[in-house]
């Protein structure tokens, strides 16, 4: 079982989830780099071939993470209604979660227990036995197995191409810099008529040029807009 071991937090990837919903841990104060990290660090230690549902559902958590990050940290970022619906989606399996999770000891409890079946009282003490439906024959049960083999074939063959364009965080960084250098101090500005994956890569170029002491950046009021301009050390060569 995958365990994240976080500066935060350490313990599995649904607690980590419950943990933000709560409230208990800010997701503004939440490392992601670090949580992808720590994951590449535990493939590295494996010995046996991974589990590819195991990949599936760390990017699935991963990227669902970083959009209710990026939204906590840009409020006007807008999104898609597919976008909003993924995170109700997080919120709704949370909310099953903890509610099947009391569940959860109780089948622990009684598999330790070896009591690996439950039935109903009227059948108790009496073997099993399989019971079809009277209107049950092989010709209908031949002709139901083929409907499932032909849908699981046309599965197979549907395939379908997801192309996202390449953002280099360096072009970012240099298209601020030019931004600031022709008088546009504004972030709104600079992020106008941008799409999202843009909007949180400018954000992340903006964050490396504050702490590369390259720009100074004030935000007067919470949510206001982001006004940038250059350091008092700031110079050609820092590009």
């Amino acid at each position: 079982m995958y365990q994240l071991q976080l500066q935060q937090f350490s313990g599995p990837i649904e607690k980590l989830l419950e943990l933000i919903e709560e409230k208990k841990l800010e997701i503004t104060e939440l490392n992601l780099a670090e949580v992808t990290a720590d994951f590449l660090k535990y493939l590295q230690s494996l010995t046996v071939a991974i589990d590819p549902r195991i990949l599936a559902d760390f990017v699935v958590v991963a990227s669902r993470l970083l959009l209710i990050k990026s939204k906590a940290l840009l409020p006007n970022l807008e999104l898609t209604s597919e976008e909003e619906s993924d995170i109700k989606d997080l919120e709704e399996r949370l909310l099953r979660y903890k509610k099947f999770k009391p569940a959860i000891i109780l089948f622990k409890n009684l598999y330790e227990k070896n009591y690996f079946s439950v039935s109903r009282p009227f059948f108790h003490g009496y073997p099993p036995v399989f019971h079809p439906a009277k209107n049950a024959d092989l010709d209908s049960l031949h002709q139901a197995i083929a409907k499932l083999f032909e849908y699981l074939n046309s599965l197979s063959l549907e395939t379908q191409k997801i192309e996202s364009p390449l953002i280099k965080l360096e072009e970012k960084i240099e298209e601020i810099i030019k931004q600031i250098e022709i008088g546009i101090g504004q972030f709104n500005e600079i992020i106008k008529q941008k799409s999202k994956t843009e909007i949180i890569v400018l954000f992340l170029a903006l964050l490396h040029l504050l702490r590369d002491q390259i720009i100074k950046a004030e935000q007067r009021e919470r949510f206001s807009d982001i006004i940038v301009e250059k350091s008092g050390s700031y110079n050609q060569n820092d590009k």
